[in-house]
């Protein structure tokens, strides 16, 4: 079966629910000495990190996944959950003396979120290489160590691999000229549209010029659901309607897991993105970025239903 090398953290999320709004609390003129409390009644601890949520959802649709990335000593219980999932162990490596990646996040009524993240051994992950892995068809360059995603980058091309790159929350970590270099590594980037305009910003590229040295450029817009560009065209994917709005936390790499999916098994670039939106529904719809679950019939079946097409 082909294999997807999924470079990012593996994370524990300590998930926070603030039953109001963050706009009611913070006043705009005041910023600059923020000082804020925000009561959270409800809370949970999730297993996370963007290269296990994307192999988490890349495993239920049936995919052969494996995440790489640097954790600490308290990663068992995680291990655990991995074995019991089927998901290969090969990428991980463990760092004794330090803590897997912690975020701490909380989501208000309107879905906004504030998240602080304890990097932990991630800042190691460039220990991590792409050439210690046999058969791997793609991959994908999530957020991570700056020098390891810089590292995986290169891993991927000189082992030439096609992969995904996502810059996520490490997109402060590069300026204009590391993202030029990513684009040019690259076969296909994944930004939501505030990143999206962040990689404008910086590179002074527009959308036409950053799909010009990729093979897709994908931006994914919350519920006004997402834009692929790719061949001087741009298909706009529709955003699928959950039967309920729970938790956006992960939806990203959910979405993200739909086209490693469609990749993989070379579907047309407008079929891979219904089905990272799909995805991306089915989670926002569970607490939790891996809690969510389904066989392969049953997306089968919720994707004909909302597209009017077997895939």
């Amino acid at each position: 079966m082909s294999k997807a090398l999924i470079c990012g953290s593996l994370a524990y999320d300590t998930i926070m629910v603030f039953e109001d709004h963050f706009v009611n609390h913070i006043i705009p003129d005041q910023i600059h000495k923020l000082n804020v409390s925000f009561f959270v009644p409800d809370m949970s601890r999730e297993f996370g990190g963007c290269a296990g949520n994307i192999a988490y959802n890349l495993k239920l649709m049936g995919g052969n996944a494996v995440p790489m990335g640097t954790v600490g000593n308290d990663f068992k219980p995680y291990s655990d959950r991995l074995k019991q999932l089927g998901i290969s162990l090969d990428g991980i490596i463990v760092k004794e003396t330090m803590f897997t990646p912690q975020a701490f996040i909380t989501t208000d009524r309107d879905n906004n979120q504030i998240t602080a993240f304890h990097p932990g051994a991630m800042s190691l992950s460039h220990e991590c290489k792409v050439s210690d892995h046999e058969g791997v068809s793609i991959g994908i360059v999530g957020p991570d160590g700056r020098d390891g995603m810089i590292s995986h980058a290169q891993g991927f091309v000189d082992e030439n691999i096609p992969f995904i790159f996502d810059p996520g929350q490490a997109m402060p970590l590069f300026d204009g000229d590391d993202l030029k270099s990513f684009i040019a590594q690259a076969s296909w980037m994944a930004v939501n549209d505030y990143e999206y305009e962040l990689v404008c910003e910086r590179t002074g590229w527009d959308a036409k010029e950053i799909a010009s040295h990729l093979k897709a450029l994908i931006v994914t817009r919350g519920d006004k659901g997402s834009e692929i560009y790719t061949d001087g065209t741009v298909y706009h994917i529709p955003v699928v309607e959950a039967d309920k709005v729970v938790d956006p936390t992960g939806c990203g790499d959910a979405y993200r897991a739909g086209l490693l999916y469609g990749l993989l098994n070379k579907l047309d670039i407008q079929t891979t993105g219904r089905i990272a939106s799909l995805l991306g529904s089915i989670k926002i719809a569970c607490a939790g970025t891996q809690n969510h679950n389904f066989t392969l019939d049953e997306f089968s079946g919720l994707f004909e239903k909302e597209f009017g097409y077997r895939f």
